[in-house]
């Protein structure tokens, strides 16, 4: 029995490598990231290639070690960074790529997609979307000085908007910034903020009027980017969670801060159009990394079924194996194409938001049916952490949650696309 699973990890992570280096004919569902999709631009099929082959340097194996050793995932960070991949979608005058969502999309997926999961998505989301408002609303003083060491893997950003009484109420934050001179004096409490242990700069949105002040609650907000200070005015305390082990996830709780009004981005009080305006791109790139992980899971899920003998047959014959697996491709596909429509709509203008959230709740519950399903498939070992599809399962969960959760999303397209009364 020992022997045959080890047989069966052998020929898979054989197949798994060996995938990665020849172009072959076989089902999505067994082939490492595989390029010729009919739909790819030129563009995405040169980014799906180029990452594809960095990724190879991190299997599964080193994800598991990852995970386990709570470490931040460096070499992968600073390859990209090499590759000037951290900047793909902030302007080239800075170091960045120039590119639209559809390649960084595109990017994300693969990242996730070659076994690394949201911890690996994880390590670059920020650089994706998060510093948008500051490519789009910062002086060219700020530009330079922000985006710069950014792109050059030089300095990790976080980003900080959630917080513990207001969730995703995020007109009602309870963060406040005051003015004072030359400065802000920020006080509050931000939670799950990611890399928070590692990243040296934030983006945080705070309120510099009272809500009981200004005409409209989307009003009176200002943004920051600025220095993660590690001083007795902040506290940064790290969430013991379910995955993701190599991506912290923290609660940072301040009170006199001290931030430069130079670190302002744009004008006082207009900080939640300027997050909003980056809202669209973060959905459709999740929901392509909630993708990558859901092939991930299909890919092991099939190549076990293939492999693996029970009663005298491979169980991928057997149609309760089978038919499940295929009905998960063919979810995914559909998500994937709703992603590559919103993607192709946002980088052409478009600011509304229900192609980019129906995306990203089909990916996401796409991307959750297909881990379960490689789990079941298979069978015990599917609870082993050498076969990782239990650590897919785990992380697929967070796309799921995050940066809004499916209930939001209905509600969104029952009020914008339904014309439904709105329900909260």
């Amino acid at each position: 029995m020992l022997a045959r699973r080890l047989h069966i990890r052998r020929t898979i992570t054989s197949q798994l490598a060996t995938q990665g280096r020849h172009k072959i004919s076989s089902a999505r569902a067994t082939e490492y990231l595989q390029c010729h999709d009919p739909d790819l631009t030129e563009s995405q099929r040169t980014v799906r290639e180029a990452i594809g082959k960095i990724c190879q340097k991190y299997p599964d194996e080193y994800w598991l070690k990852r995970e386990k050793s709570k470490a931040f995932p460096a070499e992968l960070y600073q390859d990209l960074a090499r590759g000037g991949w951290l900047g793909i979608c902030l302007p080239e005058k800075y170091g960045g790529s120039g590119l639209g969502i559809a390649e960084a999309s595109t990017m994300m997926q693969t990242i996730a997609e070659s076994g690394g999961g949201m911890q690996a998505a994880s390590a670059v989301h920020i650089n994706i979307f998060g510093l948008e408002p500051v490519a789009k609303f910062g002086t060219e003083a700020q530009k330079k000085r922000f985006l710069e060491p950014l792109i050059a893997g030089k300095e990790r950003a976080c980003f900080a908007v959630t917080e513990p009484n207001t969730g995703l109420d995020t007109l009602r934050l309870q963060s406040r910034a005051v003015r004072e001179g030359d400065h802000y004096i920020l006080s509050g409490q931000k939670t799950w903020i990611t890399t928070a242990q590692s990243a040296n700069k934030i983006l945080i949105l705070a309120r510099t009027t009272p809500l009981d002040q200004v005409r409209k609650k989307s009003e009176g907000l200002s943004l920051f980017y600025t220095d993660l200070n590690r001083n007795p005015q902040i506290q940064i305390s790290e969430i013991d969670k379910m995955g993701r082990g190599a991506i912290d996830s923290n609660t940072v709780l301040f009170d006199g801060w001290k931030v430069p009004i130079d670190d302002r981005i744009g004008e006082e009080g207009h900080g939640f159009k300027m997050i909003m305006h980056g809202m669209n791109a973060e959905r459709i790139l999740i929901g392509c990394e909630a993708l990558g992980l859901g092939y991930a899971a299909l890919r092991r899920a099939a190549l076990y079924a293939k492999e693996r003998i029970v009663f005298g047959r491979p169980i991928g014959q057997n149609q309760a194996i089978q038919h499940p697996l295929a009905d998960s491709w063919m979810h995914l596909e559909a998500a994937r194409l709703m992603l590559s429509q919103a993607a192709k709509m946002y980088d052409q203008g478009y600011e509304d938001g229900e192609f980019a959230n129906a995306g990203k709740y089909l990916a996401a519950e796409a991307a959750f049916q297909a881990c379960e399903r490689a789990v079941m498939s298979h069978g015990g070992m599917g609870y082993a952490r050498e076969y990782h599809v239990e650590r897919y399962l785990r992380e697929v969960l967070i796309p799921r949650i995050a940066p809004v959760t499916k209930e939001m999303i209905c509600n969104y397209i029952g009020q914008k696309v339904l014309g439904l009364p709105r329900s909260y």
